[in-house]
Order: C-alpha cells, then sequence, then structure tokens
C-alpha cells in the first residue's frame, strides 16, 4: 500500500494525515507514541481525501463539526483490534465506556488489558475516539497523545467538567 501524507497545524498541535488511494490510513498527533515514521511517504497536499480529513479534524477540534465521514482502511491492525476500534467508533460524544465495559461488549469480560492494547495502537486518533475510553473507575488513563490532550478533548466534548 502505497501512502501518502498531508501535516495541518490544529489548536492541539501538529497532526499527520495519511492515506492511500481510496482510504485513510492513520491521524496521528506529531510526536505521539506510536506514530509512524513518514520520510518514505509521499508528501501530498492536494490528495483529496487528505484534504477532506484535514479539514474535518480542523473543524472537529475548532468545535465546528462533531462528526467524521471518512473511509478508514480495513487492512490495518488485527482482527481483535479492528474489533476494539469499531466498537469504539461507536462511543457518542459526551460519553466515555472503560476499557472493561468494552471488553464486555466484545463479549471478552477478561479482556481489558488486550482491549487498552488494541486502544493505545489506534491509528486514527479523534477519527475513532479512542479518547473516550478511561479506566473502571472513570480515571483518564493512557492516551498515545498524551493525558493533556485526552483530558482537553473530552471537556471540549462535555464529558469532563
Amino acid at each position: 500500500m502505497a501512502l501518502c501524507h498531508t501535516v495541518v497545524s490544529t489548536p492541539l498541535g501538529a497532526v499527520i494525515i495519511a492515506a492511500d488511494d481510496h482510504t485513510l490510513a492513520g491521524v496521528w498527533f506529531v510526536g505521539q507514541t506510536h506514530a509512524p515514521d513518514i520520510r518514505d511517504w509521499r508528501h501530498d497536499d492536494q490528495h483529496p481525501l487528505l484534504q477532506r480529513a484535514a479539514t474535518q479534524v480542523v473543524d472537529y477540534l475548532l468545535g465546528k463539526n462533531p462528526r467524521f465521514n471518512l473511509p478508514l482502511s480495513t487492512a490495518i491492525g488485527t482482527p481483535f483490534q479492528r474489533r476494539v476500534w469499531q466498537r469504539v467508533s461507536r462511543i457518542r460524544r459526551g460519553q466515555v465506556l472503560s476499557y472493561a465495559d468494552i471488553a464486555t461488549d466484545l463479549g471478552q469480560p477478561k479482556a481489558s488489558r488486550a482491549v487498552g492494547a488494541a486502544v493505545g495502537r489506534n491509528p486514527w486518533l479523534m477519527v475513532v475516539p479512542c479518547h473516550r475510553v478511561v479506566g473502571r473507575d472513570g480515571s483518564l488513563t493512557g492516551y498515545a497523545a498524551g493525558l493533556d490532550r485526552k483530558q482537553t478533548l473530552l471537556r471540549m466534548e462535555g464529558a469532563l467538567h
């Protein structure tokens, strides 16, 4: 899969957005945990999907549009990770679920740690809203882009006061 990318400035820092010809391959904050090495990817600010994704990411972070409408790659992750990411993508704005809640929803109530690992490897930050996943006690645990960003996103969405 030949990937191209763009880097967009946002209120929470620079964001890398990557795509192949037809699907979004990832959205990462520059410098976050698990951010890819993009040196071998073609830079393309004119790619229609990258432009659409950049607009949606910036609009989301400015509070202008709370929803994403982007085709995500199905070639990324393990089957379990994809199930977790699909479940996370259904967490509504302003709500949170725990890792244990997601494990239970997937029919694997003892898989909280595996869910946590899958959430931590989510390649589509904000688009698949892994910031809406919290500890069983509601604590803000882990976020590849930093707990400060997680807290900011949850406040912006009304999930934290």
